[in-house]
């Protein structure tokens, strides 16, 4: 059996006007999920620099006032995947919400905490099993 590792994963915790930006995912491990906005941890990036690059590409958004959120540990089980997820929140900051990525994502919306949609991203399901709130972790 191949030693697999885990991957570094970022997701982003875009927050505006007290709701959380989730897309759904398609074409990807996790297909037909909600989740933030994020993607792999490349070579010597800073996580800040990883969660405002992917949150650019994927929606079109500049987001500020980056910063550590929490940690999951995500097994996808079906997809024989297992992930360390750095969870990132963010402040919007500018742009016009875009589906930059639609091979990727369906569609983006936003929600708040306490009215999130079925069928989330597993890293979104460990951090409601954690009872871990991102709009309470407000600076």
């Amino acid at each position: 059996m191949e030693n697999k590792r885990p991957k570094v994963g970022v997701g982003v915790a875009v927050i505006k006007e007290g709701k959380v930006l989730l897309g759904k995912r398609k074409n990807a491990h996790g297909e037909g999920t909600w989740s933030f906005p994020g993607g792999h941890l490349e070579y010597q990036e800073s996580w800040e620099d990883c969660a405002m690059r992917e949150t650019l590409e994927e929606t079109g958004l500049s987001i500020k006032n980056v910063r550590f959120g929490t940690v999951t540990n995500d097994i996808f089980r079906e997809e024989q995947k297992h992930y360390v997820t750095i969870i990132m929140l963010s402040d919007y900051d500018s742009g016009e919400l875009q589906l930059t990525e639609p091979d990727k994502c369906e569609k983006w919306k936003w929600f708040t905490w306490d009215n999130l949609p079925d069928s989330l991203f597993v890293s979104i399901e460990n951090l409601l099993n954690d009872k871990y709130n991102p709009l309470d972790s407000r600076e």
